[in-house]
C-alpha cells in the first residue's frame, strides 16, 4: 500500500507531506507526492508557481516541485500529472480532484494526506480538493488543518 500526498507547495501541503513521511516510518508504506498541474497558466500564476515573465512550462514547474519535495521528504516518490482536458465545463479544481482520485486508485493508496490552502478553512469550499477527494471510500483520508 501507498500513502498519497497531493502537493501544491502551500504550508498545509508541506505539513501533509511531513506527516505522511512520519507515518510511513511506522508503517513501512511508500510515500508518493503528487503534483497536479492544470493546463492553465493563470492557475499557476495564482499559486505563485511562476512569475508573470516565466513561460508556462509543465516540465519546469514539475522540476521545481521535485526539488522542493526532495528537500522535505527525500525518500518520497515524486509524480506529476497534467489533467486531461475532459470537459470545457469542468473547473480546474474538478480536474485536480479527478486526477488525485485516479492516481489514488492507480497506486492503490491506503491513505491520502490532504493539506491544501482551502482544506482546513471550511468543510466544503468551492475551491478545495479536500471534500471531493475524501468522498471516495477506497482509501482513508487524513486532512491537515494546521501547518
Amino acid at each position: 500500500m501507498t500513502l498519497l500526498v497531493p502537493f501544491d507547495g502551500s504550508d498545509l501541503s508541506t505539513a501533509a507531506l511531513e506527516r505522511a513521511t512520519e507515518f510511513s516510518e511506522y508503517t513501512g508504506e511508500d510515500v508518493v507526492a503528487l503534483v497536479v498541474i492544470p493546463n492553465e497558466p493563470d492557475y499557476a500564476l495564482e499559486r505563485n508557481w511562476l512569475t508573470p515573465n516565466d513561460p508556462f512550462d509543465h516540465e519546469a514547474i514539475a522540476e521545481r516541485f521535485r526539488e522542493r519535495i526532495a528537500e522535505i521528504a527525500p525518500d518520497a516518490q515524486f509524480r506529476y500529472e497534467v489533467p486531461d482536458d475532459v470537459s470545457s465545463m469542468a473547473s480546474n479544481t474538478t480536474d485536480v480532484v479527478r486526477t488525485i482520485r485516479a492516481v489514488a486508485h492507480d497506486i492503490d493508496a491506503s491513505i491520502v494526506f490532504i493539506g491544501s490552502e482551502n482544506a482546513g478553512r471550511v468543510s466544503t469550499p468551492v475551491s478545495s480538493v479536500g471534500a471531493p477527494v475524501s468522498e471516495d471510500p477506497q482509501y482513508d483520508v487524513h486532512i491537515v488543518r494546521h501547518a
